[in-house]
């Protein structure tokens, strides 16, 4: 079943100077690995950590309000048939979260308040930049989704949090993503079709997920129990993007604002956990025309710039439910999925973008833990972007398919993927996978892709 309680952006190791993450980093790993000398057995299976609880320590600092973590997410691609390229090869791509969580009323006396740092580093590639999409227009979704955002270390989360009312208000200010709180979505599949926020991963230019961080605010207030609303505002600085921006904190090169307001309603139905999310955003920055210029005519025939659009918005919907379960366990059981966003059509490459899916945990007794999931997916090309792509085409008088100098015209990329996950301790769960893409990158010439996966998480 999908948890509708975390994110991937699970307590995590940071640092707020870039030359400093080194040494802390060597120093945080030094501990771990002096305590474990004494801690219970490295590798307990029913151990949350790899590295144990350091003989009684890392529990007792959690019950002090310290939470120090390592995770580490790899995944592995391999283009088994098809796609743009045939030449059969596999990728590895993954990525350390280092971080720390502080309870401020445990340390402080703060009621109700929070501190959060995370470092981030990502590396390796990804097969389906240069296997699976044709390189001239690239792709749409991602078989390894851990890939992307430059394979660099960042600065990820850097927040306080604070409640008020009985904690009906909820005030969360610092460095974060909007996947974090709004649209947000469990990361086990590992295509990026069916990982994280997905406004995110169609509006990309502006709204930022992990491990990227911006200046943000975010305000929530319950309005009952199981119903609350938000809205959030966030730096829209394309320069966050840049590998060697990691660490920045100034706000130099910001062009506006993201703008996102939600409703989330978590209610159980005989006992059995949902989530459901409907959404909006809204950039305050000036935005592109894909197709037109400033006279209402195709940009690339006419040599002009492209007209200019005062804002860029879009929508989103979201649901999350148990329908079955075991009376002997309600965290056994069925659970179903799905997800869409719409997009400004003057201003954005998609313009619309569902998915469905289904996860099962505990299927078998002597693996109760352990969960298979399937879903599928569509992303569809704004129809002025493919306009564009021909409009460009004609402007360089290029028609060949196979000329390089040809932009393909894009129109829909469908995605599938199944995966099983074996749960082999409480810190390691290994989910080897099968992605099928067809029309990769929403290109009709390019072959339909199978793909063969393999998604580590694990903590440390």
């Amino acid at each position: 079943m999908p948890d509708f309680e975390s994110l991937r952006d699970s307590a995590v190791f940071a640092t707020a100077a870039h030359r400093n993450i080194l040494p802390l980093i060597a120093g945080l790993t030094a501990l771990g690995l002096a305590s474990c000398v004494q801690a219970a057995p490295a590798f307990d299976s029913d151990s949350p950590w790899m590295l144990g609880d350091w003989n009684g320590t890392r529990s007792e600092l959690a019950e002090k309000g310290y939470d120090f973590k390592v995770d580490y997410t790899g995944e592995m691609g391999s283009n088994l048939h098809g796609g743009y390229d045939h030449d059969r090869t596999a990728r590895y791509s993954d990525q350390f979260a280092l971080g720390a969580h502080l309870d401020l009323q445990k340390i402080l006396g703060w009621n109700d308040a929070e501190f959060q740092l995370t470092i981030t580093e990502r590396s390796g590639n990804n097969i389906s930049n240069d296997r699976i999409n044709d390189p001239r227009v690239g792709g749409f979704t991602s078989a390894q989704e851990v890939w992307g955002r430059g394979q660099t270390w960042r600065l990820t989360q850097m927040w306080y949090q604070q409640k008020f009312l009985d904690e009906k208000l909820d005030i969360k200010v610092g460095r974060f993503g909007e996947g974090e709180d709004f649209n947000s979505f469990p990361c086990d599949f590992q295509n990026l079709a069916f990982c994280g926020s997905q406004v995110g991963n169609w509006a990309g230019d502006i709204w930022y997920n992990w491990p990227v961080s911006q200046w943000a605010l975010r305000v929530k207030y319950h309005l009952t129990p199981q119903l609350y609303a938000q809205v959030g505002a966030y730096e829209q600085n394309p320069s966050n993007l840049d590998r060697d921006n990691g660490f920045k904190l100034s706000g130099s090169g910001t062009q506006g604002a993201v703008l996102p307001v939600e409703l989330v309603w978590a209610p159980k139905f005989n006992g059995l956990p949902g989530e459901y999310r409907a959404g909006y955003y809204y950039s305050s920055a000036n935005a592109t025309d894909v197709y037109k210029d400033s006279n209402g005519q195709p940009a690339a025939l006419t040599g002009e710039a492209y007209r200019s659009a005062s804002s860029k918005h879009g929508v989103w919907l979201g649901l999350q439910q148990q329908v079955t379960s075991l009376a002997s366990d309600h965290s056994r059981g069925l659970s179903l999925f799905a997800n869409g966003t719409m997009h400004d059509k003057k201003t954005n490459a998609i313009d619309n973008y569902v998915q469905a899916g289904l996860v099962y945990k505990g299927l078998l007794d002597a693996r109760a833990r352990d969960d298979i999931g399937f879903a599928m997916a569509r992303v569809h090309v704004n129809p002025a972007f493919r306009k564009n792509a021909e409009a460009t085409n004609q402007a360089h008088a290029v028609f060949d398919f196979d000329n390089p100098a040809f932009l393909p015209p894009q129109d829909t990329e469908y995605s599938a993927e199944l995966y099983y996950g074996v749960h082999v301790t409480h810190w390691l769960t290994v989910r080897p996978n099968l992605q099928y893409i067809r029309h990769p990158g929403g290109v009709n010439e390019v072959d339909d892709a199978l793909i063969g996966g393999i998604k580590v998480q694990s903590s440390f």
